[in-house]
């Protein structure tokens, strides 16, 4: 078997196309001979630092992802249901919290991913299908015990969300990403002889596939997938 490719995720859980993109490379990580990286990042710094605009500012784009998403949820099977008050939740809340709790549960982990993956999940699945909060500490806190996280782990991560540490990694992530080319989440960032190349949205699998030399099977390559 070939060495394993090496294939980065930058995702943030105030982005629905990318809870769609992290769902599938978690499942293919399995299928695939790749080395999946789930890398925490900040849309908004993202955003600004590439002077692009949110879908969700320009009116026909805003409407159009209402129906998208509805279609998408059920292709992928990802329990998508946008939140009563998209702006509200996507511009004037936002998502810096929520990154900074993700990136310092990954600054907990002893090895691989499997908290990042469960909390990052629970986080979306509450802004994105129970229209709840993301951004206090209880809202936190209650992702994270759905996550399967002890009551010293999540005091834990609440204390190294304010730590410098944290905050830079996050910024650290945020910039790689701008560096890489970035413009929107989700981005796929795949290492190929070398050098990196990058996939935008969540529409990308096929090409993906091709590019690694694997074959797309479909939004759900275990047909026994369990429902999320």
């Amino acid at each position: 078997m070939s060495s394993r490719k090496v294939i980065e995720l930058f995702f943030d859980v105030v982005s629905p196309y990318s809870w769609l993109a992290f769902e599938v490379m978690c499942r293919y990580r399995k299928v695939w001979n790749i080395e999946l990286r789930l890398r925490p990042t900040f849309l908004g710094g993202v955003m600004q630092g590439s002077g692009n605009k949110p879908p969700g500012l320009v009116p026909n784009k805003f409407l159009y992802m209402g129906k998208d998403l509805n279609r998408l949820s059920e292709y992928f099977n990802v329990p998508l249901k946008p939140p009563a008050d998209v702006p509200e939740a996507m511009f004037k809340k936002g998502s810096l919290n929520a990154m900074r709790f993700v990136t310092a549960v990954q600054e907990m982990e002893k090895s691989g991913d499997e908290r990042v993956e469960r909390v990052s999940r629970e986080l979306w699945r509450r802004i994105w299908y129970e229209d709840r909060d993301i951004t206090e500490p209880a809202s936190l806190s209650e992702a994270a015990m759905k996550a399967g996280l002890s009551d010293s782990e999540i005091k834990k991560a609440l204390e190294l969300c304010n730590s410098q540490e944290v905050k830079e990694k996050l910024k650290s992530a945020t910039e790689e990403a701008l560096d890489y080319g970035a413009f929107g989440f989700p981005l796929v960032v795949c290492h190929l002889n070398g050098k990196p190349e990058l996939f935008f949205g969540s529409d990308r699998f096929e090409l993906l596939a091709h590019c690694i030399g694997e074959k797309w099977l479909g939004p759900l390559p275990d047909k026994s997938t369990a429902k999320l």
